[in-house]
């Protein structure tokens, strides 16, 4: 995180991009690690409501950091806000080392190279179909809301015309939709089943699209709420699935495969989005994302779960191979 003091003209820009892919792969690996701490700390019918606290601190500090990040910038300057950065980073990984857990030990197993250990973790998500499809529609709705973040400055340019920075009231409003769906995750997890959790998510990120399409500001602030609220629900659910039906050899792998499922679509649905909306129109792109939620949700929603223990004939192969390395 300190290359882009480095930064002092346009032909150094790489290093910005070379600490975002840095910062990318840090993530997932950050990731997978946390889910398989949260497994060992939390107890399974509080890892709902916790979770929901990590997204809703999550977009808490979205909508505190961009603008304290351009307060700084102005006040002191690129380099002083990329040294501060660096720092929180130290912080966050100093913070993780303090954790006391009791997880047991890695078992002992024979070497084997990363695309092994990999299909590991493939292999038991897609052997576990409820899992795999909650997973699956986190995705879907992740690229929805791709497609839909392309719109923004169309929307405010020629369906409201707006001033751009009116984007930041839009981020806002909809930010808020993400704390509040957070503090409810929990909650709605105990009293319905993942799919059906996240069906009701994707129905309200459906609703807030639609509300795009309208050239009424009150309507497009309240979609805005709307796909706050919604978008949260999918992942969470899919994300506390993976915590209490992956076996706990497994769960890192589960986890970093499940993340790049449902987070790697994005960058192909901004490219999508970006070239639907300089041909076809935002407004073909909204009801495209808004399609795409409503036919995922009525899947999901109508989908029955799987008895626990039913998912696949082959759902416990992965804990024979646990087994079987362990005894190695």
């Amino acid at each position: 995180m300190t290359a882009p003091l480095a930064v002092r003209s346009q032909d150094d820009v790489w290093l910005l991009f070379t600490v975002l892919a840095l910062v990318g792969v840090g993530a997932v690996l950050t990731n997978a690690a946390e889910n398989a701490l949260v497994a060992s700390a939390i107890p399974g019918e509080l890892r709902g409501d916790f979770n929901g606290l990590v997204r809703t601190a999550i977009e808490s500090t979205k909508l505190l950091g961009p603008v304290a990040g351009a307060a700084l910038f102005t006040v002191v300057g690129g380099p002083t806000v990329a040294a501060l950065d660096a720092v929180s980073f130290l912080l966050a990984a100093l913070a993780f080392s303090l954790i006391r857990v009791h997880e047991p030990a890695p078992t002992k197993r024979a070497a084997r190279d990363w695309w092994a250990e990999t299909a590991d973790g493939l292999s038991c998500l897609w052997r576990r179909p409820a899992l795999r499809s909650l997973v699956l529609v986190g995705g879907c709705a992740m690229t929805a809301s791709s497609l839909r973040s392309t719109a923004t400055y169309a929307l405010l340019d020629t369906g409201l015309h707006r001033p751009a920075a009116l984007a930041g009231i839009i981020a806002l409003v909809q930010g808020i939709g993400s704390v509040i769906s957070g503090l409810t995750a929990g909650a709605l997890l105990r009293r319905l089943p993942a799919h059906r959790v996240s069906a009701i998510g994707l129905t309200v990120c459906a609703l807030g699209s639609l509300a795009w399409v309208t050239p009424w500001l009150p309507v497009v602030l309240g979609g805005s709420l709307a796909m706050g609220l919604g978008l949260p629900w999918p992942l969470i659910s899919a994300m506390t699935s993976v915590q209490t039906d992956t076996p706990g050899e497994l769960l890192g792998r589960v986890a970093a495969s499940a993340n790049t499922l449902i987070f790697a679509p994005t960058g192909l649905a901004l490219l999508l989005g970006t070239a639907m909306v300089a041909t076809l129109g935002y407004r073909v792109q909204l009801l495209a994302a808004a399609a795409l939620l409503v036919g995922t949700g009525f899947a999901t929603g109508f989908r029955a779960p799987a008895a626990p223990g039913s998912e696949s004939p082959t759902a416990a192969e992965p804990r024979t191979i646990a087994g079987d390395d362990a005894g190695r």
